[in-house]
């Protein structure tokens, strides 16, 4: 037998088997069809729900605009096996088997893609009315309550809150978002570029209360740690999210500081055969010379096509992408590429207090990460600048005026 029939009947015999059913464990599984691979794929969700896209469950969906996301994707075509509403108790690497609630599932490679899980308020457990906005059944559960209008308090002014208080205001209700930061945003942006967005919530009709932190959640009201009592027919909690890996505990497999996996350029992870993708696994990036830990769609849509072609194995793929998210809020488009950590000068397009600017980060004149409300044009530019590291001129950049791609220097 000669060696090509040897690997393509390696092929055929392999077995693929990804954990989790969300936009990065899909777009694995497509990737592997895509990119010739011939073995078994199988998908394993811990949900019953077909699987669907997240972005849609705090616009559409929330507001009963569409029933569901489910994603276009023919899986018995592809021949890609689904095993929904099953969970996943462990691995046993040496011996190349999940542990699941319903026996042993074996595997040649795994891929986890378990993405994130919303953090919970301490002391909530139990008290009715409270929310999280992850999955199609909190967004199922939330349609309601928009509808009877309830006041609504919302726990963090971040992206998620801000997106959950602009559904919310659309729907008619009153609106109080209380966050403990001096500002919405303070994990992801730097106070100066935060500041201008403190004005959207009063100008959408919504109240935001800053340094303000929740004392208790009583049935009807939350106790702020002043005293102040705030009316609250609903309250959705939006703090943040943390990697869904705890089942991973004994398994051998290296965690980080934040509880993801740790992988490599390859999306490789400590244990040979098991991959990590999407927002349950940070990366080292070589471009910004750190490792990067990116809760966002479009680094679950891009990482699977790294994964699969390892998986493949005819030529190795570095994962290094330029992150990019977008936002929509109080009727504007926010959208950010790069990594902003790294920058030397900060330079913005336009007035913060218009409806359009971007800001820019640079590093020795090259574009590292830009932040774009209602410039889309800047985004797609300075999207391709980041990546190629473009030499620019800073005074032809902060003339809003010029599109981005004619500053180079």
């Amino acid at each position: 037998m000669s060696d090509q029939t040897q690997e393509t009947g390696k092929s055929q015999a392999r077995r693929v088997v990804v954990v989790g059913a969300g936009m990065a464990g899909v777009q694995t599984a497509v990737a592997l069809r895509e990119q010739g691979f011939t073995g078994t794929v199988t998908v394993i969700g811990a949900e019953p729900h077909q699987p669907y896209d997240r972005p849609p469950l705090s616009k559409a969906v929330l507001l009963g605009k569409a029933e569901g996301s489910a994603f276009d994707v023919d899986f018995e075509a592809l021949g890609i096996e689904l095993r929904l509403g099953s969970e996943v108790l462990g691995v046993r690497p040496g011996a190349h088997e999940l542990d699941t609630a319903e026996g042993p599932v074996p595997y040649d490679d795994l891929v986890l893609a378990t993405g994130a899980e919303p953090i919970r308020l301490p002391g909530t457990e139990g008290v009715p009315g409270v929310h999280l906005l992850r999955t199609l059944d909190d967004a199922e559960r939330l349609r309601p309550v928009l509808a009877r209008q309830h006041d609504i308090v919302v726990v963090g002014a971040g992206w998620i809150g801000a997106e959950f208080a602009t559904a919310a205001r659309e729907a008619g209700c009153a609106v109080t978002v209380v966050e403990a930061a001096d500002r919405p945003l303070a994990g992801a942006l730097p106070a100066e570029v935060a500041a201008p967005m403190t004005s959207w919530y009063a100008d959408a009709g919504a109240s935001l209360r800053t340094h303000a932190r929740v004392e208790r959640v009583e049935p009807g009201a939350v106790v702020l740690d002043d005293g102040s009592r705030l009316p609250a027919g609903a309250v959705v909690v939006g703090i943040g999210a943390r990697p869904a890996t705890a089942w991973l505990a004994g398994s051998g497999i290296e965690l980080g500081a934040h509880g993801e996996v740790v992988a490599d350029a390859r999306l490789r992870t400590s244990v040979p055969d098991v991959y990590a993708v999407g927002d349950c696994a940070s990366f080292p990036s070589g471009r910004y010379g750190e490792r990067l830990l990116v809760h966002h769609w479009d680094n679950a849509l891009q990482g699977p096509r790294t994964v699969a072609a390892n998986i493949l194995g005819e030529t190795p793929s570095v994962y290094d992408p330029v992150p990019y998210f977008w936002s929509e809020q109080f009727g504007r488009f926010v959208q950010y590429a790069g990594h902003h950590a790294s920058a030397d000068a900060t330079l913005w397009r336009g007035e913060p207090s218009g409806p359009a600017w971007t800001v820019c980060w640079l590093r020795e004149n090259r574009l590292v990460a830009l932040l774009a409300v209602g410039r889309p044009r800047d985004l797609a530019q300075g999207r391709r600048l980041i990546d190629a590291g473009t030499v620019l001129d800073p005074e032809l950049l902060a003339d809003p005026a010029r599109p981005l791609k004619a500053a180079t220097a």
